[in-house]
């Protein structure tokens, strides 16, 4: 497959992801007085991996994550130039998808309830760097942990990987929500912040590290993880 279909395979669903999620979450709220909030936008998330993974999946694998792309190139199932473009791809789909639902909810007067675009932060964890660290670690090796398996050639799968990896996507949020937000996807947390940021949120911005080094660190400890589990050596 030509790797420019690829990168543009991944910024479409990247965009799709933070258009349907993040503006799922800024439409119904993520409070923990709503608790129906939390569900939908669980839902929201994880139902996009299904869709776009049906959709993008047999074009670019339907990473559309940094931090599963990671997690595919430390397996050895993708270049480092493919990786770098994928990447690239993913952030910019992301900052894309954060720029319509600035403008659909600018134009059409519509409340963000999240008051940053669906950005990731810090409150839930009582503004705990390292708790968010922590949680956004553990979540992501996860789900990186289970794409890895689910996608395996020895696992034989096939064509319901996307629904197992839609679903424990779902899962993380419902967990991960109340506490970070959920990131689980350097990707996901850049295109809010940076649009809050350009819009005169700052908070966001400041804490997008923590939502960048997890789930890298996340995704890489599920790599090093499942290729011991994988390997035929004892």
């Amino acid at each position: 497959m030509n790797s420019m279909k690829k990168y543009i395979a991944e910024f479409i669903g990247t965009m799709v992801l933070v258009i349907l999620g993040c503006g799922t979450a800024m439409l119904v709220g993520c409070d923990a007085v709503n608790g129906g909030g939390y569900i939908l936008t669980a839902f929201a998330f994880g139902l996009v991996i299904v869709g776009m993974a049906y959709c993008v999946g047999n074009i670019s694998g339907c990473h559309i994550n940094p931090a599963v792309s990671l997690g595919v190139l430390m397996s050895g199932g993708m270049t480092s130039k493919d990786f770098i473009g994928y990447v690239v791809s993913q952030c910019l789909g992301a900052l894309a998808g954060s720029g319509v639902l600035a403008a659909i909810f600018s134009l059409g007067g519509v409340e963000d309830k999240t008051g940053g675009f669906g950005s990731n932060g810090l409150a839930g964890v009582n503004g705990s760097a390292v708790a968010g660290l922590l949680v956004e670690i553990v979540l992501t090796f996860i789900f990186v942990l289970t794409i890895l398996g689910v996608t395996s050639k020895k696992a034989g799968h096939g064509s319901f990987a996307g629904v197992v990896i839609g679903f424990t996507l779902t899962l993380v949020h419902i967990l991960g929500i109340g506490l970070t937000g959920t990131s689980v996807n350097p990707a996901r947390s850049i295109g809010p912040a940076i649009v809050a940021a350009l819009t005169g949120n700052t908070g966001a911005i400041a804490c997008v590290w923590v939502f960048i080094v997890g789930p890298l660190v996340g995704a890489a400890l599920a790599a090093v993880v499942y290729k011991y589990l994988e390997s035929e050596k004892a």
